[in-house]
């Protein structure tokens, strides 16, 4: 079974529920008040990759879409791609702006998913930083329906990792992730199975 099989959770795809990230915003509020951690104003999306013209046109909707708002300051959102194929979009918002970040995640999402590439979707994460710098992500799982905290200790490789003995290297603060974890228990869907969360070293917004 591939990582976009694992990640899915299952072995025919279904609609993915993306009405799950406006409960963002709320954890946001909680993590804030309890952990001190703060958005950063950035947020990503991460897509099994597709190549020609159909990335293209992905591009160039999503450029248009995002740029249609007229109180944005720079690049709508940035494209890349990591060492292992997959596809980011890093969208930024000023950081007290969490409901804007959370609305241009969804509007992506949507078009990817009406424009035929939701079976393609992998997750979505948005950044959150503490007083003393500590990284920290809320990762949205689409095919399951549920959220999980990702605190990286050292930086990876760009990619999402999937193969524990390629993170090796890496640290994740497991002890911060519990303690997200029972924090935001009431604002939204947490991933029960551990097993599924899966590190990403180095995601964009991160």
């Amino acid at each position: 079974m591939g990582f976009l099989d694992v990640i899915l959770g299952r072995s025919k795809p279904v609609r993915p529920d993306l009405d799950q990230l406006f409960a963002l915003p709320s954890a946001a509020v909680t993590l804030r008040a309890g952990a001190g951690f703060a958005p950063t104003g950035l947020g990503s999306v991460c897509f099994a990759s597709v190549e020609g013209g159909a990335f293209e046109r992905i591009r160039r909707d999503v450029g248009e879409l995002l740029d249609a708002d007229a109180e944005r300051d720079g690049e709508p959102v940035e494209f890349s791609r990591d060492s292992y194929g997959y596809s980011w979009l890093l969208a930024r918002r000023p950081a007290d702006d969490t409901a804007a970040l959370v609305n241009d995640l969804h509007a992506v999402n949507t078009l990817l998913q009406e424009g035929g590439f939701g079976p393609q979707l992998l997750c979505s994460l948005m950044g959150f930083r503490d007083e003393g710098r500590r990284p920290l992500a809320l990762v949205y799982l689409y095919k399951r329906g549920t959220f999980y905290p990702f605190a990286p200790v050292a930086g990876g490789d760009g990619a999402v990792v999937a193969d524990k003995r390629a993170a090796v290297a890496d640290k994740r603060d497991n002890e911060l992730e519990l303690q997200v974890r029972a924090l935001l228990a009431d604002d939204l869907r947490i991933e029960e199975d551990l097993g599924r969360w899966f590190p990403v070293w180095g995601a964009p917004g991160l």
